[in-house]
């Protein structure tokens, strides 16, 4: 198995295309993360209005313009004429920092990243999409997992068909067992898929780090984190459906018809995080859908919507799935590996 796994991933560290693309991702996710911070450090002097009762419980007023005002009803106001973008209003129920963000269609990301923690935001005048953090942190997982799934996914599977296709498969078979290839394969493949999305979480921290946007890399340390775990047996799961979709075919041609279910199944949390980033009903069902977790649990973590136990009990269903979908892939994958010629039913490749 270990063999099949190190076949794999010196095959990968071999490929001149695929070392390219990963350098440039890491590039560009570094360019990304530089121009974003320095964005938000160029958005200096944001107006906004603070009650006498607040003034003292903010962390920080740099890059702020701070306007002192005496009541709640004074701050509204200044925000409502748009004076101020925002206000920063004293609340004993906010607990544990104590005031609320008062805005009138979204909150600045600019304020917002002031904060290790995001504080309670009431919007006079509610936008249809949330704030800019909040989009960017979605799309930034969405992007991730649907690059590194579809990647190292249709890698598995142009593989198995290639192995069927130049008939190696039947040297390999004879040799070891097909579930024990099916293993190697999805343990080389994960190990490449995982060990990116450590060097990009690297990447992130540093990055951040550097450019001194140490709250925003305080927010987003526990989702990143869970990501990864999430990605993790997430990719395990497709990794196997993809090789059992790659062995029911005998020609590159085809591989298309057998992985397209897949492929829509990693392309859905990309979408419902553009779509539905402020919808924390939506992101809430994200989070337990075993396909989609990888992505809506850390975006629920990361604006705090989501309680300690919610990613546990994710993960157990995710790890159920998984299991479920190794069986099911197993099965298809030794059922079809030997079969030549045309396309193998899928209740074929069930029944053997």
């Amino acid at each position: 198995m270990w063999l099949v796994a190190e076949r794999e991933i010196s095959t990968k560290l071999r490929s001149k295309a695929f070392v390219i693309s990963t350098a440039i991702l890491f590039v560009a996710a570094l360019a990304g993360l530089v121009f974003g911070g320095l964005a938000a450090q160029n958005q200096s002097g944001t107006p906004v209005a603070v009650t006498a009762d607040a003034a003292s419980l903010l962390p920080s007023t740099a890059g702020l313009t701070v306007t002192e005002v005496p009541d709640r009803a004074a701050a509204v106001a200044l925000v409502t004429s748009g004076k101020v973008d925002a206000a920063i209003v004293g609340d004993p129920t906010a607990k544990p920092l104590g005031f609320t963000l008062v805005a009138k269609s979204s909150a600045p990301s600019s304020l917002l990243l002031q904060f290790a923690q995001v504080p309670p935001v009431q919007l006079l005048e509610p936008a249809q999409t949330n704030s800019a953090i909040r989009y960017v942190v979605a799309i930034g997982f969405g992007i991730v997992f649907l690059m590194a799934a579809s990647l190292f996914g249709s890698t598995i599977a142009a593989s198995v068909v290639e192995e069927k296709q130049t008939r190696v498969v039947e040297i390999l078979i004879s040799a070891i067992r097909a579930r024990t290839l099916l293993a190697g394969k999805v343990i080389g493949n994960t190990i490449l898929a995982v060990g990116q999305i450590l060097v990009l979480a690297a990447i992130a921290i540093v990055g951040l780090t550097v450019i001194g946007q140490s709250q925003l890399l305080t927010m987003l340390g526990s989702p990143i984190l869970w990501f990864a775990v999430f990605f993790l047996f997430g990719f395990v799961l497709l990794a196997a459906l993809f090789a059992a979709a790659g062995a029911m075919v005998s020609r590159q041609e085809d591989i298309g018809s057998t992985t397209f279910p897949i492929t829509l199944l990693i392309m859905a949390p990309y979408f419902l995080v553009i779509f539905f980033n402020d919808n924390p009903v939506v992101l809430a069902i994200m989070s337990y859908v075993p396909f989609s977790a990888p992505v809506g649990m850390p975006v629920r973590l990361f604006l705090g919507d989501a309680q300690w136990w919610e990613p546990l009990i994710s993960l157990v269903i995710l790890l159920a799935t998984c299991v479920a979908a190794i069986l099911v892939g197993a099965r298809i994958y030794q059922n079809s590996l030997l079969r030549m010629g045309g396309r193998v039913k899928f209740s074929e490749a069930l029944r053997g």
